[in-house]
């Protein structure tokens, strides 16, 4: 059976030094061992930026795609192979900006893999400018006067949009991150892990212990019922998004589940070779 270190392999990360997407990394690593899974079972799928460079630093197939296209990229890996747990990496400006529309369709679609976001709330890799996570009134290289622009909210998003599985977690809570990410990968559907991982480089504010002074842990909560839509989206418009642990959970089919005819064989495996009387057959058709 696969140990944590089977999910290392000799690529070391250039982020920053107290970059929280090193836990993420660890968090992931410490998941797939805690599942089972063996580093061929397992594919990640990262965009641009600083956190999009994770799919080259665990020991599983990676594809490091472009600037927020993970998710079309790992849909499509999904269905060629379903026996793969696929994961889908990227930062806030990654997966919010570019990449939200994709996002919100794969929400609607559902298909059975697994979306981990590292909100930092700026651009990191481009040193600094304001992201869509960016608070109203921040101030960064491209909003010297305070940004104008009210922060997506992505929790809030995803409950719109209908996600049956979402959870936030903090890079400090380890532990804690490391449950949600195991469960998501668990779930069969469509589920998002947003993390609060601050960029000690450039963003001066949403620091380690500003989020610590903030962030609110549903876990310490005996009453909160993740199981409740509605009352998720109040509580995370209660806490300004600021909540972290399982948001909400859904069970439902997955969109693989829902495909009329689609073989439990993974495409990867099937012979695609044509009869030659079938093409024969095609050809005198559209003669």
């Amino acid at each position: 059976m696969a140990t944590v270190k089977d999910f290392r392999n000799n690529v070391r990360p250039n982020w920053c030094p107290g970059c929280g997407d090193f836990s993420v990394q660890a968090a992931i690593q410490r998941a797939l061992a805690n599942l089972g899974l063996e580093p061929e079972q397992v594919a990640v799928v990262s965009g641009i930026g600083c956190s999009g460079r994770i799919s080259g630093y665990i020991n599983t197939y990676g594809f490091h795609g472009v600037h927020g296209r993970a998710l079309p990229a790992a849909q499509g890996l999904k269905l060629a192979n379903r026996d793969l747990t696929v994961i889908a990496a990227g930062g806030d400006g990654d997966g919010f900006g570019i990449g939200l529309g994709h996002f919100i369709h794969a929400v609607r679609r559902n298909l059975d893999i697994t979306y981990i976001v590292m909100d930092n709330q700026i651009y990191g890799l481009t040193k600094g400018q304001t992201s869509p996570t960016s608070a109203h009134g921040f101030k960064a290289k491209t909003t010297p006067n305070g940004n104008i622009e009210h922060a997506v909210g992505p929790v809030q998003v995803a409950l719109a949009a209908g996600i049956g599985f979402v959870a936030q977690g903090f890079s400090s809570e380890i532990n804690q991150l490391t449950r949600l990410v195991e469960e998501a990968i668990r779930y069969k559907g469509f589920a998002l892990v947003n993390v609060f991982s601050p960029c000690v480089t450039f963003n001066k504010v949403n620091t380690y212990d500003w989020f610590k002074q903030h962030i609110v842990n549903l876990e310490e909560d005996p009453a909160y019922d993740p199981t409740d839509r509605v009352r998720a989206m109040q509580k995370v418009l209660e806490t300004g998004g600021l909540c972290i642990g399982l948001i909400y959970k859904e069970e439902r089919p997955s969109y693989e589940e829902l495909i009329p005819g689609f073989k439990p064989e993974p495409i990867a495996w099937q012979n695609l070779e044509l009869d030659p009387a079938v093409f024969e057959e095609c050809v005198r058709e559209f003669a």
